[in-house]
């Protein structure tokens, strides 16, 4: 009964929540429920049970700076990304690059204005980009050598060339010069789609369809984002039919329909992999005052067999339910992702591997040995988090009954990550939709350093050449090849089939509850995080006609 009554508490919060947030404001809001039909009975309005609201909304200070993560929805950008990845016109109509990839050239549409009612000019895309420069925010621009304006255009040019460019600049919102001050951020004006109508901090938020937008206008004239950070309580409030659309969990969808309501699922690169120090062990810490290198995991035949006699099916069964599918890279699916990257569930060549490299299991106790030393191991994840100890529990079991490695999953708090992630395997989670974040994760610049990337150390002067090489292609179709061949050339790379700093596990599947009727468009794959990628295309989705 206890978690019968924990569901009917969340109900009765998630209730009185919703009535008094929905419905005691001036205007009420659409998208609730009608009795008869069981369906929404208005074909303008959306209700998102949300787990984020926003303490601002800036770009300058980080608000949606991504590519997606919503900030579309009010801000415009020179381009953008669709369904597929590729690059398209927004403010920009067109654009040229220069012959040694150092210019850019946008020009812009002539019929955008902010939502106060003024032009969207160059200057502004100007003041944009130098204040995005000034204030270094998740928008790198440290490549940019200058920006000018000349009539409906605007020129770029950079310090060294930058395949990626275009998906920077397809994540900087443009914001008005005339209106930016120090409150814009509970303000905003924006060009983009949608505007903000309300901000209830740490209730809610509600969107308004810019009717002056200069693209198709959405059907969705008004999307209220109710905060629902719980997922019982998110399961409360489809059952209760309050809102349209909301997260769930794989725990909670394996065991629960709702009527008037299905099950979206869509696919992801939202990925989850251990990390592995590859340096032996060393006798001075580093600038961190950390451990650095382990002597186990150092020795790349241990993490290839680790990475061949783990069958991921088997995982996303036990761990999520089968709401996932199994994960080779940390661009599955992308672009500029290699297939060859993709490995078999081999248990005997996992078997052979640790054989040829001397771990065998000497005194029988079933956990193989090598010099003195027990494969033995911890393996370190975010205390709190259920997904990612359930996927390390699921590892440890295969890795002892099948390969004679003891793991012993260990949550801890994130504060102890930077004292311990140096020398001991963890479990980490990516999924982004630039290839430059495959440059921060395996480069030699960023072995050892703080910031997450590449805490195992791993270096390779091929892979350097060719990530280096893909990062300064002309465009970004010129350098996936480049980055696909950092993962694999058919010799070496950072795959599993390579060095393997990474054992890649499983792309979690992200589940909504979708009220029937309502359609959300075609979603690009997506990244880490199953909220803010769900609604970047807000302005695509509709209500099926009654």
């Amino acid at each position: 009964m206890k978690r019968v009554t924990k569901r009917l508490g969340a109900l009765l919060v998630v209730s009185v929540l919703l009535a008094s947030v929905l419905f005691g404001c001036a205007a009420q809001t659409k998208g609730t429920t009608d009795s008869a039909t069981g369906t929404s009975a208005h074909n303008d309005q959306v209700t998102i049970g949300f787990p984020n609201i926003p303490e601002h909304f800036d770009p300058l200070q980080g608000y949606g700076t991504s590519g997606h993560d919503g900030g579309q929805l009010i801000f415009s950008t020179l381009v953008a990304t669709d369904a597929d990845m590729h690059i398209v016109p927004d403010l920009a109509t067109d654009y040229t690059i220069s012959d040694d990839a150092l210019t850019y050239t946008f020009t812009l549409r002539d019929d955008a204005r902010f939502t106060d009612g003024t032009p969207v000019t160059a200057d502004d895309v100007v003041f944009t980009f130098q204040s995005f420069q000034d204030a270094a925010t998740s928008v790198d621009l440290s490549m940019m050598a200058g920006i000018t304006a000349a009539d409906n255009r605007v020129v770029i040019t950079l310090t060294e060339p930058r395949s990626t460019f275009l998906l920077t600049v397809a994540a900087a919102g443009i914001v008005p010069e005339h209106a930016y001050n120090a409150d814009f951020g509970l303000n905003p004006v924006g060009s983009g789609p949608y505007k903000l109508a309300q901000l209830d901090p740490d209730q809610q938020w509600i969107l308004e369809a810019n009717e002056d937008y200069y693209g198709t206008v959405p059907t969705i004239k008004r999307a209220v984002f109710v905060k629902m950070t719980d997922e019982d309580t998110q399961l409360a409030a489809v059952k209760a039919g309050e809102v349209d659309i909301t997260l769930t969990s794989a725990t909670l969808a394996n065991v629960n329909t709702v009527d008037g309501y299905h099950l979206q699922q869509e696919k992801t690169v939202d990925n989850m992999g251990v990390v592995m120090p590859t340096v032996p062990a060393q006798a001075q810490k580093n600038q961190y005052g950390a451990p650095v290198g382990n002597d186990i995991t150092c020795d790349v035949n241990f993490r290839k067999a680790l990475a061949y006699g783990i069958d991921r099916d088997a995982i996303c069964t036990a761990a999520l339910n089968g709401f996932a599918t199994p994960a080779y890279s940390e661009n599955d699916g992308m672009p500029w992702s290699n297939a060859d990257s993709a490995i078999d569930y081999d248990l005997n060549y996992a078997r052979e591997l640790l054989d040829k490299a001397g771990w065998t299991d000497s005194d029988g106790d079933g956990i193989r040995d090598k010099d003195g030393i027990r494969a033995a191991l911890p393996l370190l994840y975010f205390a709190g988090d259920s997904v990612r100890q359930a996927v390390c529990m699921a590892l440890a079991q295969q890795a002892r009954d099948n390969l004679g490695i003891e793991i012993t999953p260990a949550g801890i708090a994130a504060d102890d990550f930077t004292a311990r992630m140096y020398a001991e395997p963890i479990i980490l989670a990516w999924g982004s939709a630039n290839p430059i974040t495959s440059y921060y994760l395996y480069h030699s610049s960023h072995a050892g350093l703080d910031d997450w990337y590449n805490p195992e150390n791993y270096t390779s002067d091929t892979v350097d050449g060719y990530l280096e090489r893909a990062v300064a292609a002309r465009t970004l179709d010129d350098a996936s090849e480049l980055f696909r061949q950092a993962q694999w050339d058919g010799q070496t790379g950072t795959s599993m089939r390579g060095d393997c700093p990474y054992v890649f596990l499983i792309n979690k599947t992200h589940l909504y509850w979708v009220r029937d009727g309502l359609d959300i468009g075609r979603q690009q794959i997506h990244a880490h995080g199953d909220a803010w990628p769900l609604v970047n295309n807000l302005a695509e989705w509709s209500w099926a006609a009654n």
